[in-house]
């Protein structure tokens, strides 16, 4: 018997998607965030801005980066480095929370963008 939960529902990406092979910004509706992002082909976003770029991956800053002590003071892991030039491989998807990306131009793919609460 499955359970039925607009909560787990929302977080998936049941509240639109938008799909993107130009180099221009792809932005969720309002009260929303990108969740998922599923590339096509191979491809460089040039930009990805997390809802909180201390928590996710992005190309503004570093997302846990390690502390000055070099051990885990935090409440989460750390280690991380600001994303910059990764490609990512075409049928890869990447999960997180971010307000906007820029994929690279790919006539021949491009991206799909999930959006949830």
């Amino acid at each position: 018997m499955g359970i039925n939960s607009t909560e787990v529902s929302y977080q998936f990406g049941q509240l639109g998607s938008a799909y993107c092979d130009a180099a221009s910004a792809v932005t969720p509706p309002s009260g929303k965030v990108i969740i998922a992002v599923y590339f096509i082909q191979d491809n460089t976003p040039t930009a990805l801005v997390a809802e909180d770029p201390e928590m996710y991956f992005n190309t503004a800053q570093a997302a846990h980066e390690q502390d000055n002590a070099g051990s885990n003071a935090q409440d989460h892991g750390d280690g991380g480095l600001q994303l910059s030039g990764a490609k990512f491989k075409g049928g890869s998807t990447i999960f997180g929370r971010w307000t906007s990306i820029t994929p690279e131009a790919d006539a021949d793919g491009g991206v799909i963008c999930y959006f949830g609460a």
